[in-house]
Parts: C-alpha cells; sequence; structure tokens
C-alpha cells in the first residue's frame, strides 16, 4: 500500500509509512504513530515515592550470587500530572521549550582549541605565526582527514526532504543541523552526520546497520524518524528536542555567577542522572550501550529528560564498529576490551561527578579518577555520594555497577540520605536487599534485631527458605544442611543459623567458603561481620561492615550495622554519626533511635537523646518502648542534678498517655515519684508548687505514701517471692514516719 500523502513517496509497512513515519490518512488518533515522546515512567523506572509519609520502594535489583544480578521489585508509582523529574524528592527548576529557530547558530564555527584529530587526538587546524588554522585538511600525526566547515548549508534539501535551516552544535561526529521535514508537515528535526566517505557501497552498508537505532523508542531517548544518504555522507534524522543541554546549564549558572562554576546542588544532580538511567537499562536489555554519555548530550526538556545523541550507540558483542567516546567521561580499559555495560555506567558516573562539584582536570590529571576527597566540600559532606563514585568509577569493570538497575538502586538511597540532611524531608522506602531492623532494644545494641538478607526470589531454593518456620537456631541447621538445593542463598541463611546457634568457627569457615567462590559476594562480609558482633569482637565487625558499605553504598543497613559495631568498641562519639545517617533519613529503624539516644547521653546530651527517642514514629512497633525511655531519661538524676519540675511532668503527661501492663506503669510511676521526692527534699518548700503529679501531691508525704502504694503494687503483681519480699521492704522504707 502506498502512502496517501501528499508529495509522500513511501510504502506502508506495519500500519506506518517507511518514509514519512505517519500512518494512513483516516487513521484512528489510537493508532496514531509515536513521534512525540510521552514522559510517562517506563517499566524500569525508579518508582517515585510520596514524600514524608508513604512507603514506596525505589528503583531496585537484587543481586545474583555475583551481586549483578537485575530482577526488579516495582513501588507504587506516581499518578499524578506533574513530572517525574525529580524522582518525586526533588523541585527541579523547569526548562522551557526553545523555539527552534532561535537555536540556529548564527556563526557556526569551531574554535581553534577544540580541533582535534577524530583518529589520534592530536591537535588539528591550529593557527601558527598569525596565520589562522585550517578548517580542512590532514592530521600531520597519522595523515587522517579533518573537517570542521559545514558541509550542509541553509536552503539545502536532503534526500529530497529535509530542508536545511541551519547549524544547531558540532559534536564528535561533524555539525549537527535543523531541518524541516517536508513530508509531515514542515515538522522541525535534526540531521546528525553519520559517516563520510566516497564509498557508495560502503555508505549504504552502514545506513543499513544503523537502520536498528529506528527501533529504539523510550521516553528519556531522542526518537530515530530516519537514515539518509546526501552525497558521500549519511545523515541519522531525529526528533527535534526542544529543551536545554546539561552543559548549557551549568554554563548559564557559571554565567550568571560572574565566571565562577556553580554546580547543580546535589540532589537536582542525582535527580537527574536517575531520570536517565531507565534510559540506560532499556538500551542495555536490547544488548545496545550508549558509550559517548556527557553533559552535552542530555537536554532537559520541560518534564523529563532526553538523551539526544544516537550516533555512538554500540552493539554488543560488534568486533567491527568505530567505538566513540570522550576523554574524561570514557572508561580506562575500552581500548584494550571494548565498551561493555559497566563502562557505559562509568560515564553516567563521570556526568554525575560534574553535575555535583567543579571537577578541574577531570580530562588530565584525573581522567579516570576522583580528585582527593578532602578537596571537594560535597564529598566531604556526603560520604555515601564519595563511595557511590568511587564504586561506579573502579579501576576494574568487575568492581562496579553491573547493571543500570542496580546503580539507580543505590543512587536513589543515596539521594534519600541527601534531601533527609539538606532538607529534613524523610521519604520511606523499603529496601529490596534488606529486611527492616526488628523491635529494637532501648537499653542496648542487640545484633539480633539487626536488620537481615533478603532472599533473591529467582533462587532455586527461594521457596524452600521461605517454608522454614523453625525458630529454633540447632533444628534450623539441620533443616538447612538438609535442603534440596545447596545455593548461595541457603549458604548464607546456614551461616546467619550456625552464629545464632553459637558456631561461630563453622558460620565464619562457610563466609569464607563463599567469598572464596565470587569475591565480590558482599553479602557474605555482611554475614560474618554479624557473627563478628555476636562473639564481641568489634574491630573485625567494623571491617566486615566497611565492605559491605562500599559494595551497596546507598543501603542504610551496613550504616546502622557500622554504628552498632562502634558502640560495641566503646566508641560511642563515631557510632554517633551513623545511627544519625539513619534516624535522620529513615526513622522507621528504630534500632538506629535508641543508638542515637544512647550515644548523645553518653556524651551528656540529655535533650538530644529526648529528641531521638520522640522521632520513632507513632505507628512503630517501637514507639511505646521509646516512650518509656523517653520518661526513664527525664526522671533520671544525671550529673549529680535531680530532675526539674518541667521535666517530671513531662515525664507525667507522657506515661499518662502509654498503654502499658500494670506491672510496667507501677515501676515506672514509682521511679517517677521517686524523681519528685528527690526535687522536692533538695529544694526550698517555697521553690515547688503545690501541684501534683500522677494525682499525688508534690510534697514529701504525700510522694512518700505515692511511692509506698506504687512498691506495694509491684509486689501484689510479682511472681517471685524473693522478689516480693523485697519490694515490700522497699514499701515500708519509704513510708512517711508516723508516732502511732
Amino acid at each position: 500500500m502506498t502512502c496517501e500523502r501528499p508529495g509522500c513517496t513511501g510504502q506502508i509497512v506495519d500500519g506506518y509509512c517507511d518514509v514519512c513515519g505517519m500512518a494512513p490518512s483516516g487513521t484512528t488518533a489510537a493508532s496514531a504513530p509515536r513521534v512525540a515522546v510521552s514522559a510517562a515512567a517506563p517499566a524500569s523506572a525508579p518508582a517515585a515515592p510520596a514524600v514524608a509519609s508513604v512507603p514506596s520502594s525505589g528503583p531496585s535489583t537484587r543481586p545474583s550470587p555475583g551481586g549483578t544480578g537485575t530482577s526488579r521489585r516495582r513501588g507504587t508509582r506516581r499518578t499524578t500530572a506533574r513530572s517525574r523529574l525529580g524522582a518525586g524528592l526533588v523541585e527541579v527548576p523547569p526548562s522551557p521549550y526553545r523555539d527552534p529557530a532561535t537555536a540556529v547558530l548564527q556563526d557556526p564555527a569551531v574554535a581553534e582549541a577544540r580541533r582535534f584529530c577524530a583518529r589520534c587526538a592530536e591537535p588539528v587546524g591550529r593557527s601558527r605565526d598569525g596565520v589562522p588554522g585550517r578548517t580542512d585538511g590532514f592530521c600531520r600525526n597519522c595523515g587522517a582527514p579533518f573537517s570542521f566547515a559545514p558541509k550542509l548549508t541553509a536552503g539545502e534539501t536532503v534526500a529530497g526532504q529535509y530542508e536545511v535551516v541551519g547549524c544547531l552544535a558540532h559534536g564528535g561526529m561533524g555539525w549537527v543541523y535543523l531541518a524541516k521535514d517536508h513530508n509531515v508537515s514542515d515538522r522541525w528535526v535534526v540531521l546528525k552526520g553519520l559517516l563520510n566517505t566516497g564509498d557508495e557501497d560502503a555508505m549504504a552498508a552502514a545506513l543499513a546497520e544503523r537502520r536498528f537505532l529506528a527501533e529504539v523508542e523510550h521516553p528519556n531517548i531522542v526518537k530515530i524518524l530516519n537514515f539518509v544518504q546526501h552525497g558521500s555522507a549519511g545523515y541519522i534524522v531525529m526528533e527535534y528536542v526542544g529543551g536545554t543541554s546539561l552543559k548549557d546549564i551549568l554554563r548559564s549558572r557559571r554565567e550568571a555567577s560572574g565566571g565562577v562554576p556553580q554546580p547543580l546542588p546535589v540532589a537536582q544532580a542525582i535527580a537527574y542522572i536517575l531520570e536517565i538511567l531507565p534510559a540506560f537499562a532499556y538500551l542495555h536489555r536490547n544488548d545496545l550501550l550508549f558509550c559517548d554519555f556527557k553533559l552535552d548530550n542530555v537536554i532537559q526538556t520541560e518534564h523529563s529528560l532526553k538523551l539526544i545523541d544516537l550516533g555512538g550507540v554500540y552493539r554488543i558483542g560488534d568486533a567491527s564498529s568505530p567505538v566513540y567516546g570522550t576523554v574524561g567521561y570514557q572508561a580506562p580499559e575500552i581500548s584494550q576490551v571494548g565498551p561493555t555495560v559497566p563502562s557505559d555506567l562509568f560515564t553516567v558516573a563521570r556526568t554525575l561527578a560534574l553535575l555535583c562539584f567543579d571537577f578541574q582536570g577531570y580530562q588530565g590529571q584525573y581522567k579516570f579518577t576522583l580528585p582527593p576527597r578532602d578537596s571537594i566540600a560535597v564529598l566531604e559532606r556526603f560520604d555515601s555520594l564519595y563511595r557511590f563514585l568511587v564504586k561506579a568509577t573502579a579501576p576494574d569493570p568487575d568492581d562496579r555497577f553491573q547493571s543500570a538497575e542496580e546503580m539507580a538502586d543505590q543512587l536513589f538511597g543515596v539521594l534519600r540520605e541527601v534531601v533527609a540532611t539538606e532538607e529534613g524531608t524523610t521519604v520511606l522506602s523499603q529496601s529490596t536487599l534488606f529486611t527492616s531492623d526488628l523491635r529494637a532494644d532501648p537499653a542496648r545494641a542487640d545484633w539480633k534485631r539487626l536488620p537481615s538478607l533478603r532472599v533473591a526470589s529467582d533462587d532455586p531454593a527461594a521457596g524452600y527458605l521461605a517454608s522454614l518456620a523453625t525458630t529454633d537456631p540447632a533444628a534450623l541447621v539441620e533443616q538447612l544442611r538438609e535442603a534440596p538445593f545447596r545455593t548461595v542463598e541457603v549458604d548464607l541463611r546456614l551461616a546467619r543459623a550456625l552464629t545464632e546457634a553459637g558456631e561461630w568457627r563453622e558460620a565464619r569457615a562457610l563466609c569464607d567458603a563463599i567469598e572464596q567462590h565470587n569475591p565480590w559476594e558482599w553479602r557474605a562480609a555482611w554475614t560474618r561481620g554479624i557473627e563478628y558482633v555476636a562473639r564481641r569482637r568489634p574491630a573485625g565487625a567494623i571491617d566486615a561492615f566497611t565492605k559491605v558499605y562500599d559494595a551497596v553504598p546507598g543501603e542504610l543497613a551496613p550504616k546502622l550495622a557500622l554504628g552498632a559495631a562502634l558502640e560495641l568498641a566503646g566508641a560511642p562519639a563515631q557510632a554517633l554519626r551513623w545511627y544519625e545517617v539513619v534516624a535522620r533519613t529513615d526513622p522507621s529503624h528504630t534500632t538506629a533511635a535508641f543508638g542515637l539516644a544512647r550515644c548523645r547521653l553518653a556524651a551528656a546530651d540529655r535533650a538530644g537523646a529526648l529528641e531521638a527517642y520522640d522521632a520513632v514514629p507513632a505507628a512503630s512497633s517501637s514507639h511505646d518502648d521509646a516512650q518509656v525511655a523517653k520518661v526513664e531519661t527525664l526522671v533520671a538524676a544525671s550529673g549529680g542534678r535531680v530532675p526539674a519540675l518541667d521535666e517530671l511532668e513531662t515525664a507525667a503527661r507522657t506515661l499518662e498517655s502509654l498503654t502499658l501492663d500494670p506491672e510496667r506503669r507501677a515501676a515506672l510511676t514509682v521511679r517517677l515519684l521517686l524523681g519528685a521526692l528527690a526535687l522536692v527534699e533538695s529544694t526550698d518548700p517555697g521553690d515547688v508548687t503545690n501541684g501534683s503529679l500522677l494525682g499525688v501531691g508534690l510534697t514529701e508525704r504525700e510522694l512518700r505514701l505515692g511511692i509506698e502504694r506504687g512498691y506495694r503494687t509491684l509486689a501484689h503483681l510479682t511472681e517471685d517471692d524473693d522478689e516480693r519480699i523485697r519490694v515490700v521492704d522497699y514499701a515500708n522504707a519509704v513510708r512517711p514516719r508516723t508516732w502511732t
């Protein structure tokens, strides 16, 4: 069937014209071609959790035994019309649509400082002895031809369809042109040079080979409309995306500050990368690599980000096509092993670094590394961001993130910490790698209450592990040894069960065996760290949990474990740092809240401890425990001082609001009234009001009678005869003296 649209000579293939891309006239709107790409979240996009209260999961992966798996879990997605740019956590300044006509360069020229040979990267076309450099010629080093002059002129028609309006920019493969598509209502399109050769057969083969790019369709990737040949050159025809490149956004910020570099706010920079990572996941699932990701190749539109340059996209396994890249972004191993998924993600991390801080020397001294951490304030402040960048740009590709989903999962966790620190915004999000911590113990760090590893749902033994119901460690060890499948998940669970059973040597040996088989299995380090804490060997635990933190820098569990290990090591000041990060980012981790309170009390920060208790959410199973600990802190004598009246009144109100068993309530009542008695006995009678606490008057006699009643209530409730006698003795000792 021939296309019926005026001036089009294409044929209808699979419902669409192979030239203009439109459906036949009369086709309903439901079958119209997808030329304008929607900004809706793709299947692989990170979930956008609601701010402040709604639990949700971010982008997530579950590692295989090598820690590089890609099975994904999905959380609740935002369904409002608001743009998801910002990952639901950050307000990103909008980028207005740019009129194409205003984007055309009036004097298209490549500055001499940016003229380099495409083959050997030597400077070419430079001025000498006052004579301007040539825009066309041959490299003196390798003899390759170069040309920096536009090949197309305004008014020229390409392939009988696209009228050139002018130049938009110059890239690694030549000039990029704005044109009008006369076959489709003069829509704006972009022409990008693909190849420059006089061999027509080579041109035809190149165009045929690159047509797979027309099948790439993702909301964060510019749409390829056509491939055409014009003279000895080939061009990719793409949709025009009106917006601002990330490079231009940084340039505008620098110009507005008088030439002083002004990186983006860290949260905004991370939000940009989170927005674009689903496009990388899409390409990688289709065995494609972007290769040349950089600030220039990302445009912020009104509601999203888009990759705009597919000229360097490379098929995984292709040993013949040229590989494009940019110094300062490209991974070090490209020249030896070629592009890979980890090398693609290396470019993403480098771009994030350039957005976050003034990265001087990124194309020179630090073209493959990061600058010293102590020289970059942002990296000093956000430890998780620093470790994320270190992992993503590791010299060994096997040490980096192995999938875009894995990278996005960890970066989302980093973003949560950043917004919690900078804005005080808390976003609840369930980890796909760790469970939540169990009901915490306010009095001490307990390794049994730390998060546990989640089981990979695609593991052959996942069903069997889910069916295990026994809580007896010895019985669990026997069941795991008889598991129908002996997988890494079974071995990890067995090592944990051995730790719980006190079989520490065997647990540690099993973890060693897992790591020997797979050095990147960080979950073995986590399990070993738990074993060290159980044995009260904090130094070994700190080393193990640090290794886990380096592997999954966006997770809260290793930070929480580091806090517990440092507290066990008798270093509350160091433990406090980690507890603060976790408690601030996710208050539902009550182990962090109680650890934070203990460390603050150790530093004589009574107010800070009370604040930590109050931060435990009301919906938490540990809320009442936190409020009880608050009461105990308020009524306790500290540093030789007795509780103040306002502290006792706060404690009384808190106690009255709690639903407690009678024995616990009676014990707290006695402690509160003892604190009040100490206050009354240490002050002048006129300094204490004639008020009351829990219905007991603030006089020595009334308080002693109230304490006596409390002790006798406790004696009545206890089932231990010796304890009952002791409590009755306390009651007799505290009762006021009488003369009868």
